[in-house]
């Protein structure tokens, strides 16, 4: 639904919105994944933009490396530390290259 919701306002609006996210926006996995992959309907400007994930007590489990894929420009990503069972929050912002901030969160569990 949150997704839907971001791509319909990204392309009414004509800035960067989230297409697609990996693990899925409120998915329940069964293994932890080592990597968040955000995937926006724009092409974004790597120095601002970033995600951040963090675990149900506010700490921030990525690994600090989030960027902007040199072979994708669609493609914001950050490795993870390795999960345990519980919630996590996605946390992104980005800047296209139309020079549009958008935001968002999202969570998914670990089973």
């Amino acid at each position: 639904m949150l997704v839907a919701g971001v791509l319909g306002v990204g392309l009414a609006l004509a800035h960067s919105g989230l297409q697609r996210a990996e693990p899925p926006v409120e998915s329940k996995l069964k293994r932890p994944p080592s990597e968040v992959k955000l995937y926006f309907t724009e092409r974004l400007e790597p120095t601002y933009s970033t995600v951040r994930v963090k675990d149900e007590h506010g700490a921030q489990v990525d690994r600090e490396d989030s960027h902007v894929d040199a072979s994708n420009p669609l493609l914001l990503r950050a490795t993870l530390l390795p999960l345990e069972h519980g919630a996590y929050t996605v946390i992104w912002r980005v800047l296209s290259v139309d020079g549009h901030v958008t935001e968002g969160r999202f969570t998914f569990r670990v089973e």
